[in-house]
């Protein structure tokens, strides 16, 4: 069984964009999204998606309109933009980096 893990600071606005990429998502399917590609490990509480949508939104990385969901209910749909989307490469090559040095940390041996 995985353990659930705490989003490193930043990580969140990186990973919602990377849900959205594919189409357009209510908050709900963002977070079922990210715990199941996660394997669980990841479990994002309302308290803190929402706050990141409005972000992403403020930025122009994400647009919201009203639609209807699965279960015939209101929920605003977040789609992400061209802006966005050049985001997220940013961010993604610069995790890219980031996760490379730390593997040659971790893989280091005494001089």
């Amino acid at each position: 069984m995985a353990t659930q893990l705490d989003l490193v600071r930043g990580t969140l606005d990186m990973m919602v964009l990377r849900a959205l990429s594919w189409n357009a998502m209510h908050g709900y399917d963002i977070a079922r999204w990210l715990e199941r590609v996660s394997d669980d490990a990841l479990r994002v509480e309302e308290g803190s998606l929402y706050p990141a949508l409005h972000r992403l939104a403020a930025r122009g990385w994400v647009t919201a309109q009203w639609g209807v969901s699965e279960n015939n209910r209101q929920a605003k749909y977040y789609t992400i933009t061209s802006a966005g989307r050049r985001q997220l490469r940013q961010e993604t090559e610069t995790w890219g980096a980031f996760i490379a040095a730390v593997a040659k940390v971790l893989e280091a041996r005494p001089a």
